[in-house]
């Protein structure tokens, strides 16, 4: 529910922005802004921080806490060969 309501608050500064800045520009201007926009996007700048996989790097690992990865694997084992 609370990513719902981050859009709609998202979108109604979009909305706001748009009403009280681009509206009033000449339609020059907006096309500029328009061709700004999409290049930006169409090569990744507007994303932020690109991410690395090492990031994951210990996610969730405390899954893992008291679990022995021996009898882990010989039962993922037995399960294979009960199928087999």
């Amino acid at each position: 529910m609370l990513e719902f309501l981050g859009a709609e608050i998202m979108s109604s500064n979009t909305k706001n922005i748009y009403e009280e800045h681009i509206k009033q520009l000449p339609r020059e201007q907006q096309v500029q802004l328009l061709n700004i926009l999409k290049d930006e996007l169409e090569n990744g700048e507007g994303n932020g921080k690109r991410h690395s996989i090492l990031e994951l790097h210990g996610l969730g690992k405390e899954i893992w806490q008291g679990v022995d990865p021996k009898e882990y694997v010989n039962k993922l084992r037995d399960e294979w060969e009960e199928r087999a």
